[in-house]
């Protein structure tokens, strides 16, 4: 199992389908891919080799059942010996007793063995997902990641949990019963198996039908499922634009694209049991005629010809079971393909072999020639160099777009600079450990994040072991306490997804709190106030500088009086500072930040003071 760590470093940010189906792909490593979940099974060996001796003593006692029952027919029933008839008949239902038993046993020990193995598959994916840097995340969907842990983990329990011993058994008893019939009657059994090479043409063409099928089942659910997602999670931006009609003529596209392919496949996977149904009752009326017109040369007895009907009849299960299991091992052999591609996913940000914990910081920052870029020769920020001393708040002003977040990412170490270095307390944060540089930070969105759980328990997530009088006192100074009194269950009140039960002003007068709480050294604000009313926001600016004083900051802000109270206004635009200073130098500069002030915060000031 990868090791890549344990779980990453958790940021102190303030804000911010079962199994079922086969999917029909097909793993592009299966030997690789098979040594692979071999390795993940060893703590398992002891109880899989238990499993594996129990499925061959039940399939020995299903292959002895038919020849105990020619035996009885031929030495008891034709001879009319009813004492023998009876002590055979006991015989035989003690056999398929016992293959009952052995069959229950191993079935609860590869199912236990299925939900351990696929709990420990997806722990390790959860806490690989929390190692992998931001990079990875910004690289793949969501929904993608999440059905790795749900979809493909889910295929490999459905297999190690039935399939796999539906596929051995099948095996075995395919095996066993083409021995069988061969020491019974040499001739008979040639005849029989004939049709052999006829059922396995027949059965190959059936699978790669089903495969391509429920591929084309899989790909069409994809589409149902984000047409779904993303119109009942913009359910808002729909109803205010009236375009439900358009959401629901999507959504009857992907369902009738779904619904078709879901026909074929299942039309197919409907056909198979009549199929193999049919070839049986050919088969064992074959079989019938071949043994009369031997047993009439006295080449084969009665009792023999009715174990073959018997194996005949058990041996066509196994083909079809083969035949549906295929795929599903087809299935989890690609979802534990794409599980491992995760697992082997290396971290770009990691701690370095020597890295130190940072701890008592004053909180002074530097920024020497800082270059990144997220992509190859696209770069961001081109040597941004910058001194914060200890209590400072910088505030970052510009254009959206022109890197101002970046800048905050690499301090808080999400990403790694491309050149240069960012020292903290004349630390190179590469140099020091992920996790307590985090701890020194407090982060306040624009977007917030509400968890679900109670009000409380989305302020404590600041610090776990604040007690109850300690998140309520941070609420108080971030003017939150006021408001979440008056919800019906005050600070019990339960989150909705994503917090939608409350106002954006409120979602980020929680995390101010969540910030008050945990009491950081430095300090983030990314547009913590962009969404308050001005009113509120006064409210929100006596707590912030409470919370301001003594620390180092950095604020990407939108609301003049911020910028105004700042020690450095930092004006990015073009992938670098382009200008320095307090809010009055820059005034009196009469450059870009003037431009921006006289064309947009000015205007903010009129319309604040209007009101």
């Amino acid at each position: 199992m990868s090791q890549q760590g344990s779980a990453a470093p958790r940021p102190r940010f303030i804000g911010g389908s079962g199994g079922g189906r086969p999917t029909g792909e097909k793993a592009k490593d299966r030997r690789g891919t098979l040594r692979r979940l071999s390795d993940y099974l060893k703590p398992y060996h002891a109880r899989l080799m238990l499993v594996a001796l129990l499925v061959i003593v039940a399939t020995l006692f299903g292959l002895i059942g038919p020849a105990l029952l020619g035996l009885a027919i031929d030495q008891y029933v034709v001879h009319q010996d009813l004492d023998g008839l009876l002590a055979i008949a006991l015989v035989m239902l003690g056999v398929y007793l016992l293959q009952g038993v052995f069959t229950v046993i191993h079935g609860v020990i590869m199912i236990r063995i299925g939900q351990h193995f696929v709990a420990d598959i997806r722990a390790a994916l959860f806490r690989h997902y929390q190692a992998l840097s931001m990079d990875y995340h910004d690289r793949h969907r969501t929904g993608d990641l999440m059905s790795r842990i749900s979809n493909d983990s889910e295929t490999i329990n459905q297999i190690l949990s039935n399939g796999l011993i539906q596929f051995t058994t099948n095996i075995l008893s395919l095996g066993g019963i083409m021995v069988a019939m061969l020491l019974l009657n040499l001739p008979l059994a040639i005849g029989t198996l004939i049709i052999l090479p006829i059922m396995l043409w027949i059965t190959s063409q059936i699978t790669e039908r089903t495969r391509v099928a429920f591929r084309g089942m899989q790909k069409n659910l994809g589409w149902l499922n984000a047409v779904m997602e993303e119109n009942i999670t913009g359910i808002r931006a729909v109803q205010a634009y009236a375009q439900e009609d358009a959401a629901i003529a999507e959504f009857q596209r992907a369902s009738q694209a779904y619904r078709q392919v879901g026909i074929r496949a299942d039309f197919i996977t409907a056909a198979l049991g009549p199929m193999f149904t049919t070839m049986m009752i050919l088969t064992v009326a074959a079989t019938s005629l071949l043994g009369g017109w031997l047993a009439l040369r006295d080449l084969v007895s009665v009792g023999v010809i009715a174990a073959f009907v018997v194996y005949i009849m058990n041996f066509f299960r196994p083909m079809r079971g083969i035949a549906m299991v295929y795929n599903q091992l087809q299935s989890a052999l690609a979802g534990a393909e794409r599980i491992f591609a995760v697992l082997d996913a290396e971290p770009t940000v990691t701690d370095a072999p020597q890295a130190k914990p940072l701890r008592n910081i004053r909180g002074a920052i530097g920024f020497e020639h800082v270059d990144f870029a997220y992509e190859p020769g696209k770069p961001v920020l081109e040597n941004i160099n910058l001194e914060v001393a200890p209590g400072q708040t910088i505030a970052l002003v510009g254009p959206t777009g022109a890197g101002k977040t970046t800048i905050i990412s690499l301090l808080s170490r999400f990403y790694d600079v491309s050149g240069g270095s960012i020292r903290i307390d004349g630390q190179d944060i590469r140099e020091v450990t992920q996790d307590s540089i985090r701890e020194q930070l407090g982060i306040v969105l624009q977007d917030t994040f509400l968890f679900s759980g109670t009000v409380m328990q989305n302020i404590r997530y600041g610090r776990l072991d604040a007690s109850d009088a300690e998140v309520i006192e941070a609420a108080k100074l971030a003017n939150a306490d006021g408001f979440i009194r008056l919800l019906p269950r005050g600070y019990q009140t339960q989150v909705s997804e994503k917090g939608h039960n409350f106002s954006q002003g409120q979602r980020q007068l929680l995390a101010i709190a969540r910030a008050i709480l945990a009491d950081p050294r430095i300090l983030i604000l990314d547009e913590a106030t962009s969404s308050v009313d001005t009113r509120t926001e006064i409210h929100i600016q006596e707590a912030l500088l409470r919370l301001l004083e003594g620390r180092t900051a950095f604020v990407i802000a939108h609301r003049l009086s911020t910028i105004r109270n700042a020690d450095q206004v930092l004006v990015v635009n073009d992938q670098r500072i382009i200008e320095r200073g307090t809010h009055d130098e820059l005034l009196a500069m009469g450059g870009f930040y003037h431009d921006l002030y006289m064309s947009q915060y000015q205007r903010i000031e009129e319309l604040a003071a209007a009101k």
